[in-house]
This record gives C-alpha cells, structure tokens and sequence, in this order.
C-alpha cells in the first residue's frame, strides 16, 4: 500500500519543480544572490529525495522507521510549497504596488524596498530551515539503506463519463433485481403501514446498484407516487437526515427547525397520506442493521457467478469487446478476475485501469502485483482499488487523495471540486486548456476509473473508495463528524474539514483545532448553519476557507481573513454579512470567492479590481446588493459572475460597458437594473456577442421605473445586447419596449433551447413571427399583447 503514498509524494515534487520554475519565483531571484542560492541548493535536494521514492515504496511496507520518514518528507514538502507561494505573492503584490503608483510617490518607493528587504529577511530563514530538513532526510535514506531508484508510471487512457445507472453494467442481477422489485409491489399482508426491505452484502458487491435499479424500475415508478432517495452514513444526525426527506418530497426547502420532536412531526404531516403501503429499502452491510429495523424481508446479495464477473470486466476492460484481443491477454485477463472475488466494485476498477491495454507486459504486471496478497493491519481496502490507485497518473494521485476530506456517502459536485484543486495548486493551465478545464478533464478520469460515481444530485465516493483516500492522506487530513473528537489534530494536518455538527460547542472545536493546525491548507464547513460567532486564530498557511453556513462573521474576522496571503478560495455563503471590508483586496491570490445566499449584503469592497487573479465570483441570491464596484472590467480572468447590477454615472452614462472586457464569462450571467442605460452606445460596450462561453443570460429592467422615455429607449438598448450565437436560455424580464429587435429571431439563436418572457407589456409578436428553431420550452407570463397575437404556434403558454 506504499506506493500509493509514495505516488502522492511523487506528484508533490512536481508541483513544487513547476513552481520554482514560474515567472513570478524567477523575477523575485534574479539579482538576490543568496536567496536564489538556497533555492538551487533546495532543487537539488529535493530531486536527490525524489530518486530514492521507488525504493521507499517497497520498504515503507514492512519498516515503520520508512514510514516516518516518507511523512517527515510529506510534511517538509508542504513547507517548501508554502514558501514558494509567499515569494510569488510579494512579487505579484509589488508588481501590482507598481502598475498603480505615481512619479509623486517615490519616497512610497523608498519605504517599499525597505519592507522588501525585511521580506528577504524573514523568507531567506524560512529555506534555510526547509534545506537543512530536507538535508537531514537525505543522510536518514542511507541508514535506512534506501537506493536510487526510478519512479513513474504509465498515463492509461481515459475512458468516456459513464451514467449514474445503467443495465447494460450490471450483470448476474436479474434474479436479484426481481425478487427486490416484487417485494415492492408486493402487499403486506401484515397489515402493518410500513414495510421494511433489506438488501445485506458485504462492501463492494454492488447493494446500492441493485437499490437503484429497483428504484427506477417503470413499475416502481408507476406504483408509488412519491420516492425519497437518501443515504445515511455510520455516523448521522437524526435531524439532519429528517431534513434531507422534507427537502425531496417537498417543493419547498426543510423548514429552519432544529428541534427533534417538531421535525418528526412536520415529517409525518408531510408523509401522512402516503403512509399506507409504503415500503424502505434499506442496504447495509450489517444483519444487525436489518434485524434493529425490523425487516420484513431481508434479501442477501452474493458474489456476482464468474460468467458474469467476466462479461463484467470485458465491458470496462476493452474498447470492442474481446473477441479481437490478443488470447494471451485474455487469457492473463481471466486470471486478473478470478483475484477480484466476485465483486463488482473490484471488477471494474481494474477493468478500468487496464481499458483499450495492449501490452502484455502490463497486464502480466497488474496480475502478479504483490499488492493482491498484502494485508494491511487496521484497513479493508480492496486489493483491485489499490492498483487502481498506483497505476493512476501522478497528476490525478494529489486530486483523488485531497477528498479525504468529504465523509462517507458525501454527494459533491464537480464544479465544487474542481475550484478546490484549483486553489490547492493540483491544476495548471495550459496555452490551450484552462485550469477549470483541465480539473474537468482529471474528474473524468477519475469517474472514468470507478474511483467517482454519478449519484442522483452530484457525485460520491464508494465508502472503500473514500478509505483508500484516507489512507493515502493518513494523518494530513481530517474529517470532524458529529461532534467527534476522537481524532486528534496536530501540526502535520493540512485538510480539515467539519460535518453536520451538531454540537453546542461547535465554534469552540473549529477555534481549537484551528489553533493547533497552524499549518492547515484547508478548512472546509460542509453542510452547516451555525448561528454563534467565530473568532480566527493564526492561520496564514490557509488557501481554501469556506465558513459556508456560518451566520456571524465579524469585521474581526476578516480583518485576520485579509492577512492570508495564500488564500485562494474563499466561501462564507449564507451568512448575514452586510459588506466585506475593503482589506479583502488583498487576497491578490484570490480565484474563487463565494457570498452565494447573503440575503443581508449590501455592498462589495471598493478595489475589488485589484483581485487580479479572480475567477469566479459568486452573489446570487444577494437581494441588498445595489451596485457594482468601480473598475470590474479590470478583472480579466473573471468567467462566473453570477449577476451584474447596472449603475448611472453623473454624467449620464452608465457602467454596463465593465462588461466589455470580462471576455472569459461564461455559464448563467444576470444583469439587473437595465433601466439605467440610456444610451444604445453604452450597451454595446457591453460587448454581450463577444461572450463566446455564457450559455443562459438574462436581462431584466426595473419595474418601477416604466417612465415613457425609457420605455422608447429599451427598444435600442435591447438592441445592441445581442447575445453570442451558442447561448442556450434566454430570459428577458420587465421589458418596456414596444417589440423585439431581430436577434432574438431563431437565425441569430440558433442553440437557443429555452426562451422565457416575463413582464413584457408592449410587445405583440416576434421578429417576423419566427422563433429559434431549436427551442425546446417557452415561458411566456404576463405579456397580455403577445399572449393576444399568439396564433398557430405549437408551444405551450404560461400566462402567470
């Protein structure tokens, strides 16, 4: 199991060889002769550690004292990184101090070096330190009597997303998938209301496969009117888990409820005319859990026959089938099965990693791997995702182990996870490839390998998945559950993360454990709201923050927020801010801030142009907002801006022409408060046609302000905020105009798939009658004319 933590260690090196390697580090060097001395002298030592990794594989397994040293190198690795990271920040910071300074400000200037100086200072001990550990690890290797080595692996190809649940991937269940299915149909004759049916097998044999396949099965489907789809992990909060079943059987979102008993009672008033004839299908592992439910049916899932274990691994392991692969391989390949036990999950995980293989060397290699015999005391990690793991690329090994920090049966999505790699640093981008796209491209590939699975509302890892990342991360990463303080936190741990705490001193441990983690990367609130106060210890090392559902954030706060110079992604969505301070502007490192749900924000920072490395601002659902600051065009990268508030300026103008330079935006984009541009000029300094990436825009007027003369210049304004030709959803809200202009005719649109118009009193027809050719759904409310004039379209009409 070594060489999935040596692997890890590997693509750590790289990430560090890359960004000694930057401009930004290079700049900073060039002329300071000491300081660039200790960086070659810390690139070499670190390259003599990196070719003695293979060795350590194989003796990290049956040597403890390897053990510690390959955590030591871990931990060092880290150091290294966070100070390279600081030497970047204060090269990109007076780089910026430059661009914006005056010849009137020299004796600035002046001040400036000698704060430079301190920072060489301060930062030259730092390397020194990192050397000299890294130095001493060096000697360690020769007591330890570990050689130079190579290390590496082949890039398998990757396979094509997969859907969340498919009959044509599962084999060997049809009897299984009956007898569940008429157990569902089938009447109690109990009498009794409910009725409980287990699915029990051990992990990895593919319960909730046979739970999903039942579930969407037509017959269920046409039988019961409501269906709830929820997991509970070990370890759950009763109130939490009623919450998640009012949220999916209900239109609207589980009621701001903590009490146990008042919960249990609007579920039951939820759930009270579906009682009779209701039926649970629970999966679990453990007979015990069937028998404390109280089955009435218990239905046990055996190991899959090895007829379909192999029809298994033929569909994940070759591009067409086997009847034209090599017979040597088939032959290597039957005996690769025979290994994986009858369990699906093993099955596929290997059959992924050796998908569209040819070499036979390969699969001879997979097949004699001393990994399918190795027992490791303490853990249950299926031989078949331990190859998985070391056969990865060294660019996916840092990206699967960094979700050690989601709990069992955690549902994340994508986009989410990709931002996280992106401000750990695991994402380059490329002349041709974003770092969102690349991030799209390694979660791919990790569905792709079986390592990440579709699930109704994201994605999630199999429960021995999530054990296999926790085991390459070990003591660096943490997941605090319920109130658990069994684990303990110490300076080696990097990624922490907090779940549906529930706890009265809640505030209390992240405060603790922040205090004790001082060198922690990231800090991860997941699925909580949480009323009471934070206060922040010193946490400088931190690049994600998120305090998402954290109420009280105090000017306090972030004023220590401001001083995290590394900080990439920042969160602190739903909580009752009224402004962030203009200290925030900073975070010159920051991509990635979130104020999703602050229903109370009113105000964003001043110079939020100085964040030059935001990519993604996200203030939907920030009703108070009333306008944008100054200079947003300046914010180049930007590509999510969930809405744009149009302002007037003093002489007439408007500030829609920001927009002109925000070229990267793409996804959802809303611009409100429209009313404000009178000028045709201005909106096509909004450059909208350029936006080559947005696929749903909406544009919304004012309702309060139909005064005629504008009403007379919407017309023109609308105009010229034709939208690019791939946009899919167009929404067009409390437009005054008295028509359309002829964009919006289907052979400017052609991808448009859905067109909503709301509001839209004047208008009575479309652009020659025409509508885009593609669409698919149209919502047309209160536009009494149009819905007046609407002859002989076969579209549906929504008039409120």
């Amino acid at each position: 199991m070594a060489e999935v933590g040596l692997a890890f260690l590997s693509a750590s090196l790289s990430v560090l060889f890359d960004r000694m390697a930057s401009p930004e580090v290079a700049d900073f060097l060039q002329g300071r002769k000491q300081t660039e001395k200790l960086s070659r002298k810390l690139k070499i030592a670190m390259r003599y550690v990196n070719a003695v990794l293979a060795d350590a594989e194989e003796k990290q397994l049956t040597d403890p004292s390897v053990k510690d040293w390959v955590d030591d190198l871990k931990d060092v690795l880290f150091d290294a990184e966070d100070i390279l990271d600081e030497i970047a920040t204060e090269a990109l910071q007076r780089k910026l101090d430059a661009e914006s300074s005056t010849t009137a400000e020299k004796v600035r200037d002046r001040f400036s070096n000698i704060v430079l100086d301190t920072f060489v200072n301060e930062v030259e001990p730092k390397m020194e330190e990192v050397l000299d550990r890294l130095e001493d690890l060096t000697k360690q290797k020769d007591c330890m009597g570990l050689q130079v080595g190579g290390v590496g692996g082949k890039r398998y190809p990757e396979q094509v997303l997969t859907s969340y649940v498919s009959e044509s991937d599962t084999f060997g269940r049809n009897e299984d998938k009956k007898k569940i299915i008429d157990l569902l149909l089938s009447s109690d004759a109990s009498g009794n209301e409910r009725c409980v049916i287990a699915i029990v097998g051990m992990g990895g044999i593919g319960k909730t496969t046979l739970a999903q396949l039942a579930y969407n099965d037509t017959r269920v489907e046409q039988r019961f009117n409501l269906k709830i789809w929820f997991c509970v992990s070990e370890e759950f909060v009763v109130p939490n888990v009623m919450k998640s079943i009012i949220d999916q059987s209900s239109t609207s979102s589980a009621p701001s409820i903590e009490d146990p008993e008042q919960l249990q009672e609007f579920l039951s008033q939820l759930l009270r005319y579906g009682t009779q004839g209701s039926k649970i299908l629970v999966t679990t592992r453990n007979k015990s859990v069937a028998l404390a439910m109280k089955a009435t049916a218990t239905h046990h899932i055996k190991l899959l026959p090895n007829d379909d274990c192999w029809f298994l691994f033929e569909k994940h392991a070759f591009r067409d089938g086997s009847s034209n692969a090599d017979p040597e391989i088939i032959d290597i390949g039957r005996k690769i099965v025979k290994k994986c036990k009858g369990l699906p999950l093993a099955i596929k995980a290997i059959g992924d990693l050796l998908w569209s293989e040819s070499n036979v060397e390969r699969w001879t290699n997979i097949l004699k791997s001393n990994l399918w015999d190795l027992h490791m005391k303490g853990t249950y990690i299926l031989p078949a995702l331990r190859l998985s793991y070391k056969y990865l690329p060294s660019y996916l090994k840092r990206c699967f182990a960094y979700c050690s920090i989601f709990p069992e049966d955690y549902i994340f999505e994508k986009d989410q996870l990709v931002l996280l790699w992106m401000a750990e640093g695991f994402l380059q981008q490329s002349e041709i490839e974003t770092m969102e796209e690349v991030g799209n491209r390694y979660f791919d590939a990790l569905v792709s390998r079986s390592l990440f699975q579709k699930s109704r509302s994201g994605f999630v890892m199999h429960d021995l998945v999530n054990n296999l990342a926790n085991f390459v991360t070990g003591q660096f990463s943490f997941t605090r559950l319920n109130g658990d303080n069994s684990k303990e936190i110490g300076r080696m741990t990097r990624y922490l993360s907090y779940f549906h705490r529930s706890s009265d001193n809640f505030v209390k441990d992240i405060e603790e454990d922040l205090y004790k983690a001082k060198q922690l990367r990231t800090f991860l609130v997941l699925d909580c709201i949480v009323g009471a106060e934070i206060k922040m210890p010193r946490a400088w090392c931190l690049k994600v923050f998120s305090l998402s559902g954290i109420r009280q954030l105090t000017d306090q706060l972030f004023d220590s927020i401001s001083k995290m110079k590394h900080l990439r992604y920042l969160d602190v969505s739903k909580s009752l801010i009224k402004g962030l301070p203009n200290s925030i502007c900073m975070l010159y490192n920051l991509q990635t801030l979130k104020l999703s749900g602050c229903r109370e924000l009113e105000r964003l920072p001043r110079d939020m142009w100085k964040l030059v490395n935001l990519r993604h601002l996200q203030i939907d659902g920030t009703r108070q907002l009333k306008e944008m600051p100054i200079q947003m065009g300046r914010l180049k990268c930007l590509q999510t801006l969930s809405k744009f508030i149009v302002s007037k300026h003093d002489n007439g103008s408007s500030n829609i022409g920001e927009l002109g330079n925000l070229i990267n935006l793409r996804g959802k984009l809303l611009i409100q408060q429209l009313q404000n541009v009178r000028s045709a000029k201005d909106s096509l300094d909004a450059r909208l046609k350029d936006k080559r990436y947005l696929e749903e825009l909406v544009l919304e007027w004012n309702p309060l302000e139909q005064v005629r003369g504008i009403l007379e210049s919407q017309r023109s304004v609308l105009e010229n905020l034709q939208s690019h030709e791939k946009l899919k959803s167009l929404t067009i809200k409390y437009y005054g105009g008295r028509g359309f202009p002829d964009w919006i005719g289907h052979m400017s649109l052609p991808s448009l798939c859905y067109l909503e118009l709301r509001n839209c009193p004047e208008v009575d027809s479309f652009p020659e009658g025409r509508l885009p050719s593609n669409l698919k759904q149209i919502v047309i409310r209160r536009c009494k004319k149009l819905i007046a004039n609407w002859k002989g379209w076969d579209l549906q009409i929504l008039p409120s």
